[in-house]
């Protein structure tokens, strides 16, 4: 048997026979690492400890201190742990798939009766009797025959089906804790003990389609989450806690902003309040494009399929959109026609009317466009993932020198934006080429250095996501951070050459010739029906002041106060204060409850003391204390208040 050389994390090489697993390798090196390895990096790709290496390679041993891979491992070796225990509760259940996702992972299983919350519990039970077995961890590769026969004679159809969509000279791998076997890909644990007992939970059951196709069986999908430890499940369940409070649905109906219906799925119908906030942050976007040098168009709705071919979105995209038929007059065939889901192929389309010179760029191309994709059943969450939606697009079409200062212009504004709307922090995650690109290596070099340039001399910290850029150029995604420890990606930079080739855009250089303009897409919001669902959660409904839709409730204590109430309602609204008046034949607290459930700001108060003195009785959302001020007070006070940031 040939040797081969492994390479460690601090340079050491150690020559090893061919097929050496990480686990004799951990051996090698220490008894106390065999005990703790419960994976390995090799050549950067997540390795089990069984798995022999035939070349030499680049190898780290991962330990539950590592939380990435632990995290990963803990929450697969669960899926399997949890199966096993439904089987050996209920043998006649059928398993199909058990991913990571999130938080956890999820299991689907085909049973004819409904899983309860008992069922959860009697789960949980079995699943750390299984723990505590500590059953060693197995893994085979078994050929396509002998698999087909396994799960034949177990009456197991979908693993026959999984088998079938694996390609043909795949390895099949089979796993194995105690009797119980799982067609997986791993890498898993070594044994069962290896996982926390004490630091998982079954969350909820919820119906999904095999294979996600609505044709297909409906199962029963077990959800569970999982962490290293006690503490670290007991912070995200309270998490959990808080999230439900905060669920912008739940919102929703509290504070009347919007509704979905069954006539029109993924489609938000937005109420006076809703549409409120949704034009607030629509004006205050707008604004602070104008004074970023956006120039704002608009582009239309549907657009004939002729247009996708050529940008390839019909090919590439052509399940996601809603295809429109119109029989035009004298024509033989249908019109096939598509609503937008994106808007990038139509900014092109305003770019290329008329010559441009090197002088006409940066053009910056800015559209609150409408957008619809077909996303499934499934999928769709409130405003959180809907078929219908606005996003704050814009395009910029620049030169190669360009890209670097336009991107650090749009993290400024960026930044400034998500100041304002009251995230000061976020995440930078820079994309890389990826294997099937375009374009050359040095062209990859130009543009991911004009990236990471921009972010660098801007001071700010970011991770590369090696290897994850689009086939056309490398992006940035932002995440920001909500009042609960919650991450959301919601703006974007991405640099394009090829659709503005695919499309024709040309700009006339220094040099008298025509040149092709690089294409930077670019979003802040990302859309505004999730980002006012994002708002929504991490406010809890109490938006600020210039952003939420009722901002102030004028209440009357005694009927004979009703007319300075309406008086004050009035001044207020001069002033650009949302006011109304409340002079309904109810007590005061009851009023004050009842706005306080709606997220009203502010509530004044106003009985006959306050009446003959001309002043209000303030009394702010979540605080208990009141205070008395002037109306000339409170017009001026409130009034600065309702304005955006910034003034825009």
């Amino acid at each position: 048997m040939g040797q081969i050389s492994l390479t460690f994390p601090d340079g050491n090489q150690r020559s090893y026979p061919a097929g050496v697993t990480p686990a004799e390798v951990a051996a090698s090196i220490a008894p106390s690492l065999a005990k703790a390895a419960i994976s390995a990096q090799v050549n950067g790709t997540h390795w089990d400890l069984a798995w022999p290496i035939h070349a030499d390679a680049r190898i780290s041993l991962n330990t539950l201190k590592d939380e990435a891979p632990a995290l990963e491992l803990i929450r697969h070796d669960l899926a399997h742990i949890m199966a096993r225990a439904v089987q050996e509760i209920w043998p006649e259940v059928k398993v199909t798939i058990g991913p990571v996702r999130d938080y956890g992972w999820f299991y689907d299983f085909d049973r004819e009766e409904p899983f309860t919350p008992e069922d959860l519990g009697q789960i949980e039970a079995k699943m750390k009797q299984i723990i505590n077995a500590r059953d060693p961890v197995k893994t085979e590769v078994w050929p396509r025959e002998k698999a087909v026969e396994y799960y034949r004679g177990r009456h197991e159809p979908f693993k026959l089906e999984l088998i079938d969509r694996i390609p043909e000279g795949e390895d099949l791998r089979m796993y194995w804790h105690g009797p119980w076997q799982d067609l997986c890909r791993g890498p898993h644990l070594q044994h069962t003990g290896q996982v926390p007992a004490d630091a998982f939970k079954l969350t909820h059951v919820a119906g999904a389609y095999w294979l996600g196709d609505a044709s297909r069986p409906m199962l029963q999908r077990i959800y569970g989450v999982a962490f290293r430890n006690r503490d670290d499940l007991k912070a995200h369940l309270t998490m959990l806690e808080e999230a439900a409070k905060r669920d912008h649905r739940k919102l929703g109906r509290e504070m009347e902003l919007f509704h979905i219906q069954e006539e029109a799925p993924g489609m938000v119908f937005w109420h006076p309040n809703g549409w409120t906030i949704y034009r607030q942050l629509e004006d205050y976007m707008r604004g602070r494009l104008r004074q970023a040098g956006y120039k704002e168009i608009r582009t239309p709705q549907v657009v004939d399929r002729v247009l996708w071919e050529k940008s390839g979105h019909w090919e590439a995209y052509r399940e996601n959109m809603f295809i429109v038929e119109v029989d035009e007059d004298g024509a033989k065939e249908k019109r096939i026609n598509a609503l937008k889901p994106m808007n990038c192929p139509c900014h092109v389309q305003v770019y290329n009317q008329g010559l441009k010179s090197y002088r006409d760029l940066p053009l910056r191309l800015a559209e609150f466009g409408s957008c619809h994709r077909y996303e499934s059943s499934g999928s769709m969450h409130g405003l959180m993932r809907v078929r219908g939606f606005t996003q704050d697009d814009a395009h910029i079409f620049c030169t190669e020198d360009q890209i670097e200062a336009e991107c650090a212009g749009f993290i400024q504004l960026l930044s400034s934006v998500y100041k304002d709307l009251g995230f000061d922090s976020f995440e930078i995650k820079l994309s890389t080429r990826p294997a099937v690109r375009i374009g050359t290596d040095a062209q990859w070099d130009i543009v991911e250095g004009a990236l990471t340039g921009a972010i660098e001399k801007l001071g700010l910290p970011y991770e590369i996501n090696p290897g994850d850029g689009a086939f056309y150029g490398p992006k940035l995604d932002f995440k920001l951070t909500d009042a609960i420890g919650r991450q959301w990606q919601c703006g974007t930079f991405q640099v394009d050459a090829q659709l503005p080739d695919r499309l024709g855009a040309e700009y006339v250089g220094e040099d008298g010739a025509k040149h092709m303009p690089y294409m930077l897409h670019r979003a802040v919001l990302g859309s505004f029906e999730r980002f006012i669902g994002i708002l929504l959660e991490n406010y809890a409904g109490k938006l600020p002041f210039w952003l939420a839709p009722r901002q102030v409730v004028v209440a009357s204590i005694v009927s004979d106060a009703d007319p300075f109430v309406n008086e004050v309602v009035a001044a207020l609204k001069k002033a650009g204060v949302r006011a109304e008046a409340d002079t309904r034949n109810e007590k005061i607290n009851y009023k004050v409850r009842e706005h306080s459930v709606g997220k009203v700001p502010v509530i004044l108060a106003i009985g006959m003391q306050e009446v003959e003195a001309r002043t209000v009785s303030v009394r702010r959302l979540g605080e208990a204390r009141t205070e008395t001020i002037s109306l000339d007070a409170a017009i001026a006070t409130f009034g600065l208040e309702a304005l955006p940031p910034g003034g825009t």
